[in-house]
């Protein structure tokens, strides 16, 4: 592979990331906004369901081609889709309900990418070198600024909920999903991935959507729980899935992930644009830090970029 192949594909890689980060902000901000109109589990089912609706009718033509390649690969299939699908938003959304937005945000976006690390070094085998540990750590503080809103004290009283021991869970299994990602079988065709782990995930959940139904209140389906959903289901889910997995294959796991620190700060802009919520010098700082862990744990990468089979087809 040529470098200047190896600059595009990092280019690239890049560029989906951040797109991936963007559209997932907004999950952070429809979540807060239809928690009383819908359960967790069931406001993921639909989710996962309408993704699935979407995106079988396109990938549908590869099946039968791929069909002995899914049933050898089917327990790996099984634990991508239970990671990455049927939990770590669910766990998002239980989380929710029971824990502060600081809480949310700290815990799962500084723990996810240290989890997928620590997998990619042991199961991996990928290095880490220095400029790269300094790129986190960078990144890490950006976000304790940002949530903190500067002051420490606010750190020092976080204490350990229910709530916060889901979005621990939901950072785990990101970290979980993000590794696997890396392992998958280059037969199986990047769309056919996600419809096959978005419909496995849907169903998983269904059983738990029956019983959240049963013993909760049914969801209150008003306009902006119906735009919702579509979002979800279209963006967060098709969009950007699509778009993070490519990532993956392209810049790696412990590369990539650096990338998921950006998602409060997008959360952030969209707060004060949709919200109104006020922006502050606060917001300017720990996104400076952010963006610079990021530049600097991209730095020197181009010799060390882990050569990826032609015939491999990122997901």
């Amino acid at each position: 592979m040529s470098i200047s192949l190896q600059k595009k594909d990092q280019i690239l890689g890049i560029s989906l990331a951040v797109l991936a980060t963007m559209i997932w902000a907004g999950n952070f901000v429809i979540s807060k906004g239809v928690s009383q109109l819908i359960g967790p589990i069931t406001l993921a089912f639909f989710r996962w369901s309408l993704a699935s609706i979407i995106i079988i009718p396109i990938s549908w033509s590869s099946y039968k081609k791929e069909k002995q390649y899914i049933k050898e690969n089917i327990r790996y299939l099984f634990w991508v889709s239970l990671s990455g699908i049927a939990l770590f938003n669910t766990c998002i959304y239980v989380s929710g309900h029971f824990t502060s937005a600081i809480n949310m945000a700290l815990i799962g976006t500084t723990s996810s990418p240290i989890f997928a690390t620590i997998f990619a070094v042991i199961f991996l085998k990928e290095k880490i070198n220095a400029t790269r540990l300094i790129g986190l750590i960078l990144c890490i503080i950006g976000i304790l600024i940002l949530l903190s809103k500067g002051s420490f004290e606010k750190l020092l009283l976080l204490r350990f909920g229910i709530g916060d021991l889901w979005i621990l869970a939901a950072g785990f299994c990101f970290a979980v999903y993000s590794v696997l990602v890396r392992k998958k079988p280059s037969t199986i065709s990047s769309l056919h991935f996600l419809m096959l782990i978005f419909s496995m995930g849907a169903i998983m959940l269904f059983p738990f959507f029956l019983i959240e139904n049963w013993y909760l209140p049914k969801p209150q389906f008003t306009p902006a729980l119906i735009g919702s959903i579509l979002y979800l289901g279209f963006g967060t889910s098709v969009i950007a899935f699509l778009c993070w997995n490519i990532a993956l294959h392209k810049l790696g796991t412990s590369r990539t992930v650096l990338f998921g620190n950006l998602t409060p700060i997008f959360s952030t802009l969209e707060a004060v644009l949709i919200l109104d919520e006020k922006f502050s010098s606060v917001h300017i700082l720990s996104g400076l830090m952010v963006i610079s862990g990021l530049v600097i744990a991209n730095l020197k990468t181009t010799t060390t970029l882990k050569k990826i089979p032609s015939t491999e087809i990122s997901k």
